[in-house]
């Protein structure tokens, strides 16, 4: 991949307005409320306890997976999901999960987050609303000065670049969303960073390039003959799409804790931009390779229409990663879509 070396201004955003306190320097004992309703006493721990406790706002695909490698490295987890029917998956699961509601945030779950030390939030704005936890500002910085937190990452997204004409683009280059999610987003990303350094914590943004992974990939997509949604649809005619494997957004996490750094954007994306197009012909060799008997079910042209169909390709973005791989010293996992299509069909014994 060429390696983009590009000058700019960053977006500083709008940043949110809070009524200006000092951190408190002293921490007193609390009072801990579980999603059963039990409450127990918790004094304030040191060392390595008070190190290994992350919270998820936001359990989706990303926050399951980096929940799950925390849990096998020792850490203790817990999230939030938005139904109960989610919340009793992830429960049978082994992870621990409240139901939380964040434009109506409950006191129960704000003072659980006091407990932890890091918080990872992978929440997206709503629309005519920004960020859901961010408007209530002053509740969430209380919060987070009475509480042990000493880390906090956003999850926000390559889309607030907006479409550069296929240009190679670094976090220096300057953001202009076109659509009103991508602004929301730029928007919470400086809100999280401000409200961060306002109580005196690490922070970090993470533009996150498009999703996959073991049960969201090309390779599921065609095996499952799932229809693509209006937004799939749209990325189609993309010459240049950024994409990245869970695993590596997990690892790059991983990193920024250990790090000094703070108040960092990182693009989060591998070494391969390519367009859907191409991306899915590949995956839809590698289903045939390995199921014939599946491929044929269908006839070829029935099998790639809704996949990779003719269009004119549109350049977007071409997204840089150098920053992460120096910054925060992250050797990909999957640095191409092909290598990381090819894990996950390896992983996939029967499709039916």
């Amino acid at each position: 991949m060429e390696i983009c070396q590009l000058s700019g201004h960053f977006f500083s955003g709008i940043p949110l307005q809070f009524n200006y306190r000092l951190r408190k320097s002293a921490r007193t004992p609390r009072f801990l409320t579980y999603a059963n309703g039990v409450s127990c006493y918790q004094t304030e721990k040191t060392g390595q306890d008070s190190q290994n406790r992350m919270f998820i706002l936001g359990m989706g695909f990303v926050g399951q997976f980096f929940a799950e490698e925390l849990r096998n490295e020792g850490w203790i987890v817990s999230g939030t999901c938005t139904s109960m029917k989610k919340r009793n998956e992830l429960q049978e699961r082994g992870l621990d999960v409240l139901l939380f509601d964040a434009n109506q945030p409950e006191m129960g779950t704000m003072n659980t987050l006091k407990s932890y030390t890091h918080l990872l939030v992978s929440v997206p704005p709503i629309m005519g609303i920004g960020d859901p936890m961010l408007q209530h500002g002053e509740l969430l910085r209380s919060t987070m000065i009475d509480g042990n937190l000493q880390w906090l990452c956003y999850l926000s997204s390559t889309s607030v670049y907006g479409d550069c004409g296929g240009a190679c683009v670094d976090e220096d280059f300057l953001a202009s969303p076109t659509n009103e999610m991508a602004k929301l987003r730029l928007v919470a990303e400086q809100g999280w960073l401000n409200l961060a350094h306002d109580v005196g914590i690490k922070a970090h943004v993470f533009r996150l390039g498009g999703i996959y992974g073991p049960g969201r990939s090309a390779v599921d997509t065609i095996i499952k003959q799932v229809p693509l949604s209006e937004s799939q649809k749209r990325r189609v005619a993309k010459q240049f799409t950024s994409r990245v494997h869970v695993a590596d957004i997990c690892q790059a996490l991983k990193a920024s804790i250990r790090i000094e750094l703070s108040r960092r954007i990182y693009n989060i994306v591998d070494d391969d931009p390519a367009s859907r197009k191409e991306v899915f012909a590949y995956a839809l060799d590698l289903v045939e390779k390995k199921w014939p008997s599946l491929v044929k079910e269908i006839t070829s042209h029935e099998r790639a229409e809704p996949f990779v169909q003719k269009t004119t390709l549109k350049g977007e973005k071409r997204v840089s990663n150098a920053h992460m791989k120096n910054e925060l010293a992250v050797q990909l996992l999957y640095p191409s879509y092909k290598s990381g299509l090819q894990s996950i069909i390896d992983q996939i014994e029967n499709p039916f």
